[in-house]
């Protein structure tokens, strides 16, 4: 005996072909007037932001909290479209919304049988019932999904329906889309399938809570391979083909979407059209290596210390990667603030740029000697990072030493008004104590700048000195500018001397120049480095600017600048050559004037007011020493002195000392008694003598 749901189920098959078949046009065309579908021009759609090349960075859930990524035909891998289509409605290009054959053989099979054995649903009474859930499983509503997918076929093409669909079938939980699924379930867009892949995606949209892998990996496992027997049937697979893919895992598991350049993407949110995605200049292979290197590095740092990072192409400004903090979400590193866009200040980093314009204006060579020792400008007396001084260094090893005193002699020839007024022109603006004037102190990290300032100066380093503004496409329309920062043999020699400086122990070597620097007081940590196109930027501390102990540019953010540059997965552009006519002689070679920073035309230093001549303290003058001379164990004599500029020649009865010593002591072994005239000469020509007896 027929039971009273199986007689339902007839009825409703025969009712409703029964009323299609009396609907004439004409009524349908009334009918579809006075009730139009609900059907949006757009569809409500997760916010999406993508790379340079259009690729998903990050999506936001819809208002209702769901995952539905606006999918095209195009992004579809096309083997699962022609899957789907073989398994849900096979007669959908040439249907008008209603398939009455496979309405008739649905309700053959139901009346034979006595259960469902085929659905005559189509793809655009799927779509209608997405767009317009029904309340029941009555025959009105039936009739209702009908009548819209008719409607549905009047207004979108072929191809419009199956995109909405693509974009609305449900796939469990908050997934609403093809897209989103394989995100989700399989880590990558939908482009290219497997066709094992394929067909989980055609059978979860029947029954996507119970199908679900990740919560019900056998059942999931077994549609599957429903769909790959259907395909076999249907003539789009071989037996082999489909016994092969039936042998892949279903992986249990769903994985998150798409997360990447949180602060640059939240930015974005704003610019938001609903339909639209963001686009980014960041290109996104670029940007996943950094956000690992940042992770990676912070956690060997320790607690509550942050990283960030900006990678920009030098020729054109984009920012191709850009790590605003380790974390985003890590409220112990204040994750969400964009540390890439903090004035901090920027401890030895714009050194190179002093030195530079240094070299523009034929104050120096790179074989210029220049003195590192104590020194006084007006009372302001800076110091060396590790408190020591080397004496007569070259400016090269001045600016790969990062020595600090002989930067400020540099910067007060130069003059710290001139340096800031051509980060200004070059649209960095450095921020300077209130009311105070540009001062010699901003050669040491004196000045406030970002991240970002910094990654905009050394472009132009890069770049042959021509620089251009960074952007990310977060920034207000607006034209970008171009602007010279150091001439390009300026830029030159400091490209070749920031090249030779020691990669930190365990780097790879890629041939780039880099610079590191360390704020005072152990708050920030910094490393900018170059190679013949790209920049990249690395900045350490803790977003509250407190002191950490040990922090160091060269120790913690320089491995951080060179694993960022492998982990990048950019290939590595050499250096410029020199350009024509660039002077950078031998040290033997120099003309006088520049044999010595500051020397004037008889080649010698002139003596500062700051600097006292030489004096010797010991022996003092007229004294008379017992050294044992006659005796088999003399001893030699000890001379001291202060003052003068390093180093220092010592002569004996006008015979020099062994060798120029750039210690304020030495030691002399008289060859006999009487009396002995000891002379010491600076590095500034300027001397001082004592006559002594030696008994």
């Amino acid at each position: 005996m027929l039971s009273r749901k199986f007689l339902r189920r007839t009825a409703i098959a025969g009712i409703s072909l029964a009323g299609f078949a009396a609907l004439s046009v004409a009524a349908l065309v009334e009918l579809d007037r006075a009730f139009p579908p609900p059907l949006p021009a757009k569809l409500t759609v997760s916010t999406e932001v993508q790379d340079r090349d259009g690729q998903l960075l990050r999506a936001f859930a819809t208002p209702d909290g769901y995952w539905r990524l606006e999918t095209r035909l195009d992004q579809v891998d096309r083997q699962f479209v022609d899957m789907l289509v073989a398994y849900e409605d096979k007669r959908f290009w040439d249907h008008r919304g209603v398939d009455v054959l496979a309405l008739c053989r649905a309700a053959g099979q139901l009346v034979t049988s006595g259960h469902i054995v085929s659905g005559g649903s189509t793809l655009s009474m799927q779509l209608a019932r997405l767009i317009e859930p029904r309340d029941s499983r009555s025959l009105g509503s039936k009739l209702k999904q009908l009548l819209r997918a008719i409607q549905i076929e009047r207004r979108l093409t072929k191809q419009e329906i199956l995109e909405r669909y693509l974009t609305l079938a449900p796939y469990g939980g908050n997934l609403e889309g093809v897209r989103a699924a394989s995100l989700a379930y399989f880590g990558k867009e939908p482009k290219r399938l497997t066709v094992s892949e394929a067909a989980l995606l055609v059978a979860l949209p029947q029954l996507p809570e119970k199908r679900r892998p990740d919560r019900n990996l056998g059942i999931a496992h077994a549609a599957r391979d429903r769909v790959l027997t259907r395909m076999v049937s249907a003539g789009l697979l071989g037996e082999r083909e489909a016994a092969r893919a039936a042998l892949d895992d279903v992986a249990g598991l769903r994985r998150k979407l798409p997360a990447l350049a949180a602060h640059a993407s939240y930015a974005m949110l704003p610019k938001a059209v609903p339909g639209r995605p963001l686009q980014l200049t960041i290109r996104k292979s670029v940007q996943q290596g950094l956000e690992q290197v940042a992770r990676d590095a912070a956690k060997k740092l320790g607690p509550k210390l942050s990283v960030a990072m900006v990678m920009a192409d030098a020729r054109t400004g984009d920012i191709l990667g850009e790590v605003g903090s380790a974390d985003f979400f890590d409220a112990s590193r204040s994750g969400w603030i964009d540390m890439t866009k903090v004035v901090r200040s920027p401890g030895s980093t714009l050194k190179p740029f002093i030195y530079g314009l240094a070299f523009e204006q034929g104050l120096v060579a790179q074989e210029t000697i220049i003195e590192d020792s104590p020194a006084d400008f007006g009372g302001y007396r800076p110091k060396n990072f590790d408190m020591g001084y080397q004496g007569d260094v070259s400016i090269r090893q001045a600016l790969q030493l990062s020595l600090n005193v002989p930067a400020i002699r540099v910067l007060d020839a130069v003059g710290p008004a001139r340096l800031t007024a051509r980060f200004r022109q070059a649209g960095v603006n450095p921020i300077l104590p209130v009311n105070e004037a540009p001062g010699l102190a901003i050669g040491l990290g004196g000045v406030g700048v970002t991240l970002r300032d910094l990654v905009q100066l050394y472009t132009g380093l890069a770049n042959g000195g021509k620089m251009h503004t960074l952007h990310d496409g977060t920034e207000p329309a607006a034209e970008r500018t171009t602007a010279t920062i150091l001439d390009d043999q300026a830029a030159w020699q400091i490209n070749d001397i920031l090249s030779g400086v020691k990669p930190p122990e365990g780097a790879m070597q890629r041939g780039i120049a880099y610079k590191t620097g360390t704020s005072y007081g152990y708050r920030d940590a910094w490393s900018v480095g170059f190679d013949g196109r790209y920049v990249l930027g690395v900045w350490v501390g803790r977003a509250d600017a407190s002191p950490i102990p040990g922090l160091s540019g060269y120790v913690s953010a320089a491995p951080i600048l060179f694993e960022g540059f492998v982990r990048s997965g950019l290939a590595s552009v050499p250096l410029p050559g020199p350009p024509p006519g660039v002077f950078n002689p031998k040290r033997g070679e120099l003309p006088v004037t520049l044999a010595r920073f500051g020397a004037g035309a008889d080649g010698l230093m002139q003596a500062t007011a700051t600097e006292p001549a030489p004096t010797i303290i010991f022996p003092p003058n007229g004294a008379r020493v017992d050294l044992g001379t006659n005796s088999a164990e003399a001893m030699p004599l000890v001379l001291k002195l202060q003052g003068g500029r390093a180093p220092f020649r010592w002569l004996a009865n006008g015979k020099p000392l062994a060798g120029i010593d750039r210690r304020r002591t030495a030691t002399w072994q008289p060859d006999g008694t009487g009396y002995s005239t000891l002379t010491v000469i600076d590095a500034a020509g300027r001397a001082a003598s004592v006559k002594v007896f030696v008994e």
